[in-house]
Order: C-alpha cells, then sequence, then structure tokens
C-alpha cells in the first residue's frame, strides 16, 4: 500500500531539513469572506507547489566563491499521482526562471531535485 501524499509531505520536509534545506508548506486556496470579498492565497496560486523554501548554492570560485540561496519549489504526489496543468505549468515558469523546481515522490527525489541543479 502506498503512502497518502500528506506522510509523504512531511517526510520530505523532516529530510531537506536535515540536509540544509528547510522547506515550508505552501497552501494554496480561494475563498469568500462573510463580506464577498474573494481572497486568494498561496505562493503561485492555484497550481503553486507544496513546499516552497530556499536551497543554499555555493558559486564557483570564478563566481566570487559566495553562497546564494535559490528559490526552490516541490510538487509532492503519490507513486501514481500525477501533476495538474497547472501545477505543471507552476513548475516550468519556476524553471524558466532559474530557480529549482520539481516532483518529488519520496524524500530521496526531493533532495535529487535540488542537488541536480546548476547555475
Amino acid at each position: 500500500m502506498s503512502k497518502p501524499e500528506h506522510i509523504i509531505q512531511a517526510e520530505i520536509q523532516l529530510y531537506l531539513s536535515d540536509n540544509g534545506v528547510p522547506v515550508f508548506r505552501n497552501n494554496v486556496g480561494a475563498y469568500t469572506t462573510e463580506q464577498g470579498y474573494y481572497v486568494k492565497y498561496g505562493v503561485g496560486g492555484i497550481g503553486g507547489s507544496d513546499l516552497i523554501g530556499i536551497s543554499p548554492v555555493t558559486i564557483t570560485p570564478a563566481m566570487v566563491g559566495k553562497t546564494i540561496g535559490v528559490f526552490t519549489a516541490i510538487e509532492v504526489k503519490t507513486k501514481k499521482g500525477k501533476p495538474t496543468k497547472q501545477q505543471s505549468k507552476f513548475i516550468q515558469s519556476i524553471k524558466n526562471q532559474g530557480a529549482i523546481a520539481g516532483i518529488a515522490r519520496s524524500p530521496e527525489d526531493a533532495l535529487n531535485i535540488i542537488k541536480k541543479f546548476k547555475p
């Protein structure tokens, strides 16, 4: 029996934190207040990744040898889960801007997404 997505997500959060990459739950959605105002929340709106954070990246000596933080977005899915069109578009838009993004089905997947990043 495969694990539910929220368990995989918690495992990824702990694993990445233990590896120096803190990520945070990004609740995305919308609601209407009692006064009738429509409020959207979450980074990236509908399609925003489940986990967001900043990955430390060491710039090469040719680039001054400085460590910088790179925006990171991880979409969590079960083994059989598929991203929505909006989630795929969000991930691609983050990558297009030179940041780190991808779909993870395990803590190891999430760390590999970060390790494969090349500035």
